[in-house]
């Protein structure tokens, strides 16, 4: 057991002792789970397109679990967001040089302010910000999971290669 874990332990069994209220999922001010942040966020099932900053996932998440339950491939086209769900498929453009991918959203992140997007390196070569690390970025759905089990077309579908709206 961690120091945290320890710390956590005896905050828990205080409180059970003396009353005061605090349970197993109070944590200390200097830590910040991911799950604590992510409730901050409703899932967005409009397939409405968002813009702010792409990050792309650091050497030491490879290999590691994604929210579902997969190893993150840096090869792959897999990208996290807070609030798509998982399962979405978007196209995600670099809007200072237009460059553009799909990833499929199967993480959550990133836990930085501003930015709406971690992209794994493959993408973020593709979309050219693997030099500065962060790019402003538009992210429009094409295909969104509905609670139902059915999928939503999002604003990315009915794009034509060219960029223009098919009619």
């Amino acid at each position: 057991m961690g120091f945290a874990n320890k710390k956590k332990f005896w905050i828990t069994a205080a409180a059970i002792f003396f009353g005061t209220g605090a349970s197993a999922h109070d944590t200390p001010s200097d830590t910040k789970p991911a799950a604590k942040h992510a409730s901050k966020h409703s899932l967005d099932r409009s397939g409405k397109p968002r813009r702010g900053k792409a990050s792309y996932y650091a050497r030491n998440f490879h290999g590691k679990k994604m929210a579902d339950g997969t190893p993150l491939n840096p090869q792959s086209n897999a990208a996290a967001s807070k609030t798509l769900p998982l399962g979405t498929t978007a196209k995600v453009t670099n809007l200072e040089n237009g460059k553009s991918d799909v990833v499929e959203i199967r993480d959550r992140g990133p836990y930085v302010d501003g930015r709406i997007v971690d992209v794994t390196p493959k993408t973020a070569e593709k979309l050219g910000i693997k030099e500065q690390g962060v790019a402003p970025v538009e992210v429009k759905p094409l295909e969104v999971p509905q609670p139902d089990g059915s999928v939503k077309l999002g604003a990315a579908a009915s794009d034509t290669p060219s960029g223009e709206s098919a009619q």
